[in-house]
């Protein structure tokens, strides 16, 4: 995921990055968050399954207050609680572009449902 990032930086014609079950965790997270600050393609990210936690969810979180390209991100099957949870919440106060956020497996829990509050003034998002 590293070095795929490096090159998310300046690719300007991929729409799509399909990173499903590669084990990219946290560092891997990190790396393409990033990427999705200054990428200007990329529409559809793919990573269930991917052991990313609390600290990928906030990094990710950061680069969609940025992002405006990115629709659908899916987070599914991954290990972000209720820390994550809440990041991504702020994240989609201010992110006008994301319609698709899946988080089905993870464990944000009853706490982190309810951080997701974001969704009161979120307008873009429909699937979540």
């Amino acid at each position: 995921a590293l070095a795929l990032s490096e090159v998310l930086k300046t690719n300007t014609t991929l729409t799509t990055l399909d990173l499903q079950s590669n084990s990219i965790g946290n560092e891997g997270a990190l790396a393409l968050s990033e990427a999705l600050k200054t990428n200007t393609t990329l529409t559809t990210l793919h990573l269930q399954n991917n052991s990313i936690g609390n600290e990928g969810a906030l990094a990710l979180s950061e680069a969609l207050k940025t992002n405006t390209t990115l629709t659908t991100l899916d987070l599914e099957y991954n290990s972000i609680g209720k820390e994550g949870a809440l990041a991504l919440s702020e994240a989609l106060k201010t992110n006008t572009t994301l319609t698709t956020l899946k988080l089905f497996h993870n464990s944000i829990g009853k706490e982190g449902a309810l951080a997701l509050e974001a969704l009161k003034t979120n307008t873009t998002l429909t699937t979540l």
